[in-house]
């Protein structure tokens, strides 16, 4: 059975390597010209839609087609030319421009996962200081990510709000009213400031107050979080580099961009390889 069903791996590809730059199946500095061929790039891109939805180590998706080193090399190759954050930014345009995105009601919140050890890991609070991994995600009104930030587990939730809301500056002019939902625990007066600073509405949950009473559209980016929790790799990341955990969120928000959109319109628009049935 496919990692990811193939109405959504095939988009996916077609982008991913009309990003990619030409490449000559042989080195053409070789002495010989005899050596190899270099891996197709569509392998190693199934080998890395596989590593973040199982969460297994590289050597275990590794096999006769490809190793583990060239999955390494080439996932790093790739993050140097920005490929990761590009497909990224395509998907949420394209999103954009057929769906539409909700940027007038934003939320955000923090996720605790785990994490052993990396740039971004420290001691979690809450899981008996073990080594621990928060994110602060923003999605829109529908709960499309449209930005993070990562730092340890024991770093405070009041600095995260300002460089998460900086991600607005990503997408565009924002309009003119933009509510940001929050949850209880940004009930503060700093919290306010910076909204009032930026000139964003909050709407924020009060400590002591049962949820269901001051229910708000926050809980889309909770489900946006358990999305994200769905790729294993995420959900408990053993990767040591900041950039490679980055580029793995980036191709998970693609990945779940690209499924609401093809889902959203397949009601409303039609296209030549569009689904028999509603995915």
């Amino acid at each position: 059975m496919p990692v990811l069903p193939s109405w959504l791996t095939e988009p996916l590809w077609d982008q991913f390597s009309a990003l990619l730059p030409q490449r000559p199946p042989y080195h053409p500095h070789h002495p010989l010209r005899c050596h190899r061929p270099r891996i197709s790039d569509r392998i190693v891109f199934d080998k890395l839609l596989q590593l973040p939805r199982f969460g297994c180590p590289y050597e275990a998706i590794a096999d006769t087609t490809c190793s583990a080193s060239t999955i390494r090399s080439r996932r790093d190759e790739w993050i140097r030319l920005g490929i990761f954050s590009q497909l990224k930014r395509i998907a949420l345009d394209s999103y954009d421009r057929i769906v539409g995105l909700m940027l007038d009601q934003i939320a955000i919140d923090d996720s605790l996962t785990k994490a052993p050890g990396g740039e971004v890991a420290g001691r979690s609070p809450v899981d008996r200081r073990k080594q621990g991994l928060k994110r602060s995600g923003m999605t829109d009104g529908y709960g499309i990510p449209l930005g993070r930030v990562l730092a340890g587990a024991n770093c405070h939730d009041s600095p995260l709000p300002a460089p998460t809301l900086d991600r607005l500056a990503e997408l565009g002019p924002p309009p003119d009213e933009i509510t940001v939902h929050l949850d209880a625990g940004y009930d503060s007066n700093k919290t306010r400031a910076l909204l009032d600073e930026r000139g964003l509405h909050g709407r924020i949950a009060h400590k002591g107050e049962k949820a269901p009473i001051q229910a708000s559209r926050r809980w889309h980016v909770e489900r946006t979080h358990a999305w994200q929790n769905a790729f294993h790799r995420l959900s408990r990341c053993y990767e040591r580099r900041a950039v490679v955990i980055d580029a793995f969120f980036d191709l998970a928000h693609t990945i779940i961009t690209v499924r609401r959109l093809i889902r959203r319109s397949w009601t409303t628009h039609r296209w030549d390889n569009r689904p028999r049935r509603c995915p």
